[in-house]
């Protein structure tokens, strides 16, 4: 038993609906047990539009599914041709014709599933604005709220960003994550 996450191709578009179909074929019992987990790789993005924020899942790997099988080393070709035959999928990646399909690394699967949030980590929201040092923002939230200042430093890996405001007539610098400020 070849226990491990296999990634598959699917036209991009469709992971849900594969997605979808694959979960039908795991209940009615198509797949004899041999698939334990299907996700479309997603994760959140804080959108801000017209000054407000919203969180947005988005996939991150779009036309590809992750699927957690258990190929028995006896019948794996059902199995494989059963899932390849779903409308809308290309096939398994690092599959060639006629051999077994590989299964990616424990250390990849970790950091998909943990960017994804399937496995506990520290949880960190990708910003869809992009900021630059130098550029004036308002801070719209938080204590330093009302507030307008020059970015000083950006940390994109964090969310934060370091802006220098006026308080009491001296620039001072404030910590503040992206959602907390608008561009001016």
């Amino acid at each position: 038993m070849a226990k491990g996450w296999y990634v598959l191709h699917t036209y991009s578009g469709y992971e849900n609906k594969v997605e979808k179909y694959i979960r039908l074929y795991m209940e009615d019992g198509s797949l004899s047990g041999a698939v334990l987990d299907v996700k479309v790789p997603a994760e959140d993005v804080v959108e801000v539009r017209n000054g407000k924020k919203r969180t947005v899942s988005k996939k991150f790997l779009p036309g590809y599914v992750l699927i957690e099988m258990d190929l028995p080393d006896r019948g794996w070709k059902n199995v494989c041709t059963q899932i390849k035959k779903i409308q809308s999928v290309v096939g398994f990646v690092g599959y060639a014709s006629g051999s077994k399909p590989q299964p990616i690394s424990h250390d990849e699967a970790k950091s998909i599933l943990q960017k994804t949030g399937a496995i506990k980590a520290e949880r960190r929201y990708q910003s869809k604005q992009d900021f630059a040092i130098g550029e004036e923002v308002r801070v719209v939230e938080g204590p330093f709220e009302s507030f307008s200042g020059n970015i000083e430093e950006v940390h994109q890996e964090k969310g934060k960003l370091r802006v220098l405001v006026g308080i009491f007539g001296r620039s001072t610098p404030v910590e503040v994550d992206f959602s907390q400020v608008e561009k001016i």
